[in-house]
């Protein structure tokens, strides 16, 4: 038998968050990774741009300078609108997660990340759009077909592993047969940037439970809205729509986003087109890990790629990158272990933990999407938990996934028993 000659131990398909997150680690590690991504860098993504103290924790384990100095605007909590109520909630103190969340545009945040894996030392090429798996005669994969550059040049790159990062679309792990699962969450959310000199600097991220337009009187809009101060002078401003909702696919969600903003104050400038700044543009949001499983045939699924949107709260970039540090650690596991068997069982650890961690927590989330996509309950929901600010703590602890596993308070308690409890999705 020949001996195949590798371009990489891990080639990680898509420079977002959880591809560059991957690449990070596993290069820290000492291991030769290939970063592909289809674009150049700086590039767009659909994103509402807020990161919770989960995600910031990320940041801070791939040693990235989240100061203000460093053009990061922090935020205390979230500030919560719903059931007649405006009440702002304080990140909690923990000793697992830091208690400040960021604002920041994917505009700069991805390729800031993608910096970060290149600086540990993985190699990046852009433009690179990877077409789908190159497998060996058991089908297990062995590297990826691609086109590479304006001219679409065919190219194959080979690596033992490949980390699927390829975002919601998911064409690679498509390409080997796992489509997404029908049974758990997804969701479409929509946004734009406006400028508002109003409202562009705020200490907290805005979270409206209830949306209405001019003329629904008490009629809700389908949804959940957010409306996020950038620091320079715009607002990112958006809404989501769950599949649990009988308006699912059936909205015109550009539509909703403009009725409901018709009915904002006329000072924050998001009545008045002239000042929004570019589209609305939509996307999906994988849920609840809607795509699996998360490892088959020497292949690894991180982020979107693999489902791992929060249901609860439709935040992604956190998954994304927190898979991306489990993923490199399977895989520098299994690198150092012969190919067979023992390499396995060691890849076999990935899927494991996301499980073991999340596993529960989604299960509940998925539970929690079917109630909300209910405008009944949601507006019992709002009216009777709003007025009460313990409650609405515990509710901002579970919907962030902030809890601190061993020596929580009473609140951290009940969460985690309540996830263990739960069969994993």
């Amino acid at each position: 038998m020949t001996a195949v000659e590798h371009d990489a131990d891990v080639i990680v398909v898509g420079a977002g968050p959880g591809g560059s997150a991957t690449a990070y680690h596993l290069a820290r590690h000492g291991v030769r990774v290939l970063l592909l991504e289809k674009t150049e860098f700086p590039r767009e993504k659909v994103c509402g741009d807020g990161l919770t103290p989960r995600a910031v924790r990320q940041l801070i384990r791939m040693g990235v300078d989240t100061s203000p100095e460093a053009g990061w605007l922090h935020n205390r909590g979230l500030r919560v609108i719903g059931g007649g109520v405006r009440l702002e909630l304080d990140w909690p103190e923990l000793a697992s997660f830091p208690n400040y969340g960021l604002v920041r545009t994917r505009l700069d945040f991805d390729d800031l990340l993608a910096q970060r894996a290149v600086a540990a030392g993985a190699k990046l090429r852009t433009s690179v759009n990877v077409l789908g798996p190159v497998l060996d005669d058991d089908g297990r994969v062995t590297g990826v077909e691609a086109e590479v550059g304006p001219g679409k040049e065919p190219t194959t790159f080979r690596a033992p592993l490949v980390v699927a990062a390829d975002g919601v679309s998911g064409r690679f792990p498509l390409a080997l047969g796992l489509a997404k699962r029908e049974d758990r969450p997804i969701g479409v959310a929509v946004r734009r940037y406006y400028r508002s000199p109003a409202k562009h600097e705020d200490n907290y991220l805005e979270s409206w439970l209830e949306l209405r337009s001019k003329d629904s009187g008490d009629n809700l809009l389908p949804g959940y809205g957010w409306i996020f101060g950038l620091g320079d002078g715009r607002v990112n401003v958006g809404l989501g729509v769950l599949n649990s909702s009988s308006a699912f696919g059936k909205t015109n969600y550009r539509r909703l986003l403009t009725d409901w903003l018709a009915n904002t104050p006329e000072d924050w400038g998001m009545t008045d087109e002239t000042n929004a700044d570019g589209p609305i543009l939509g996307a999906a949001l994988p849920m609840g890990f809607n795509r699996v499983p998360h490892y088959t045939r020497g292949v690894l699924l991180v982020g979107d790629s693999g489902g791992m949107v929060n249901p609860f709260n439709g935040e992604g970039i956190a998954y994304a990158m927190e898979s991306g540090e489990l993923a490199a650690e399977a895989i520098v596991q299994a690198l150092a272990r012969p190919a067979g068997p023992e390499r396995e069982r060691a890849l076999m650890a990935y899927p494991n933990e996301l499980k073991a961690r999340l596993g529960g927590y989604y299960r509940l989330g998925g539970i929690f999407v079917k109630l909300i996509g209910r405008p009944e309950i949601m507006r019992i929901a709002t009216k009777h938990g709003m007025p009460h600010p313990t409650l609405m703590r515990f509710v901002l602890k579970l919907l962030a996934n902030l809890t601190d596993p061993r020596g929580g308070d009473a609140m951290d308690r009940v969460i985690n028993a309540m996830t263990k409890a739960a069969p994993a999705v």
